[in-house]
């Protein structure tokens, strides 16, 4: 007891741990929304509503939509949080994730011509909102993390996005199994449930230390130096000289958005690696699994409710799977996670489809659906734990470590905008494959997977245990060696996960091959000074 009594007066004065928690809880409004859409998408009450048949495309679109929103938003807020500061940035995402979440519940209220432009409405302006909140609270974290726990920091943040998405599904479920599919509130009350969020946070905002980069971006140094001592007590003097020092070598530096998207220019490589691991975090489907999950297990077979229930389950798994995520990301580094993410996912999206094939032709084949589906469901909850430890944080903590000041949160909203747009490509065609392909549709993401993971292994780094400056070096070597391929740049060196070296009590960093992995991962837990 007296232990749990000391980790909790830490954590409650420790404002890293208020930091993460704030963090955590604002990117669950992502996730929220994902399990939010999942029964709504096939509720009587809300297709009548907005007028749209059970397997129009419009369902998709209105899903859709809202990465397009985000998209957008990405920018704005970004430049927001740039100008005025990232707290100011997180408190207008909340606000406008507030508005647009308000205007989905209003939507056909009493009323029905008009009422799926204002879902549209509602679906946009939110996605302004979450898409602000994921570009500006990536960057905030990691420029308050230490070098060596900036992975489990946005991992732990995660967490709490699957459990925005367990959260919302559960109350979704609960709500349709209670009022029936025909009742307009089994849809309207997992919307308004939702502002719980923006409304707890914003409260919160003000207590929040705000980014020491930011202030000595800006010219306020004993600004920077309150905000370290605050936040890191008897070592902010030291950490507040470090940040000066890689202030002086950016200065004057100044980065726009089509500077990062021109080639020969510095910040080009480290965008393209930006994009391309948003647009391979799509092709990985989970982003249609997501928000499609009680379609995928009636392709296994199930019928509707239990279908309904094992989705649930499938997202309480995922939730504590995560864990796993934030223990192994600092402890392996992110190359490792992705890599063998992507194989898992193959595999098992490739033995998914085979289980697919047999529970729509089991009639014919003379056997119980349940025979291939009972397996199929294993492998799903396996893949989704793949996903989540493999795909979900690590490509959102890259952007944030391989970027300098000057163009970190631009390049953080380039990485919302390629998510926003890949996974409205996805959410859209998803339900389109779902009518046409049947069971192919794992064939395609075991292919997609498989492409993933190729292009991780042969350009990403392994940004994992550097500090920001140390990872700007990778693209000035590979600009000097006239190629992007990891294994043909300074011997290979970004390939390894640094991490800090043991035998000398921390100081200075070696191949984490060299430590054991028991050890990096005792290391992640959480210990009471």
């Amino acid at each position: 007891m007296a232990f749990l009594v000391d980790h909790l007066r830490a954590a409650y004065s420790d404002k890293q741990t208020h930091v993460v928690l704030f963090s955590s809880t604002a990117i669950a409004l992502y996730g929220y929304d994902q399990g939010m859409m999942s029964l709504i998408n096939t509720n009587y009450s809300y297709l009548s509503t907005m007028g749209i048949a059970e397997d129009s495309p419009i369902v998709g679109i209105v899903v859709s939509v809202y990465y397009l929103g985000c998209a957008i938003g990405a920018v704005l807020f970004s430049k927001l949080a740039d100008h005025y500061g990232r707290k100011k940035g997180i408190f207008f995402c909340l606000a406008t994730a507030l508005l647009g979440n308000l205007i989905m519940f209003l939507a056909g209220l009493g009323y029905r011509q008009g009422a799926l432009a204002v879902m549209f409405t509602g679906r946009v302006v939110m996605g302004l909102g979450v898409g602000g909140i994921d570009s500006v609270i990536p960057t905030y974290s990691s420029e308050l993390s230490k070098d060596e726990a900036r992975g489990r920091a946005l991992a732990q943040e995660f967490q709490s996005n699957i459990f925005g998405l367990v959260m919302a599904y559960g109350i979704n479920l609960g709500v349709t199994v209670g009022l029936g599919k025909w009742n307009q509130w089994a849809w309207r009350i997992p919307i308004i449930v939702m502002q719980l969020y923006p409304v707890l946070l914003m409260g919160f905002v003000e207590r929040l230390p705000e980014s020491p980069r930011w202030f000595v971006y800006h010219g306020r140094e004993n600004d920077a130096q309150a905000a370290l001592n605050d936040i890191y007590g008897n070592e902010g003097d030291k950490r507040f000289d470090e940040l000066m020092d890689s202030h002086e070598r950016e200065k004057g530096q100044h980065v726009g958005y089509l500077d990062m998207l021109t080639p020969g220019q510095p910040q080009f490589h480290p965008t393209v690696i930006t994009i391309m691991g948003q647009i391979n975090q799509a092709l990985t489907g989970y982003g249609a699994v997501s928000v499609y999950g009680p379609q995928i297990f009636e392709l296994l077979g199930f019928p509707t409710r239990l279908a309904e229930y094992l989705t649930l389950g499938n997202y309480t798994s995922y939730f504590f799977m995560m864990t796993i995520a934030w223990l192994l990301i600092d402890a392996l580094g992110r190359r490792k996670l992705l890599i063998h993410g992507s194989i898992l996912l193959s595999t098992c999206f490739l033995l998914l489809s085979i289980c697919g094939g047999l529970a729509i032709n089991s009639r014919k084949l003379h056997i119980s659906p349940f025979i291939p589906g009972l397996p199929g469901t294993v492998i799903l909850f396996i893949a989704t734990g793949a996903f989540g430890i493999g795909w979900l944080a690590t490509i959102w903590l890259i952007p944030t470590e391989i970027y300098p000041t000057a163009a970190r949160a631009q390049g953080t909203a380039i990485s919302v905008i390629i998510w926003g747009l890949s996974n409205f490509a996805i959410t859209l065609l998803t339900p389109i494959m779902f009518n046409n392909l049947s069971y192919f549709i794992f064939l395609v993401f075991a292919a997609t997977n498989a492409i993933a993971g190729l292009w991780t292994y042969v350009y990403l780094p392994e940004s994992g245990g550097r500090s920001f400056e140390e990872n700007q070096e990778f693209f000035k070597d590979a600009k000097e060696a006239s190629t992007w391929r990891v294994l043909s740049i300074n011997k290979g060196e970004f390939v390894k996960m640094k991490y800090p070296d043991p035998s000398n009590g921390g100081k200075g960093i070696v191949d984490a091959e060299r430590v054991p992995l028991l050890r990096r991962v005792e290391d992640q837990l959480p210990s009471v000074e």
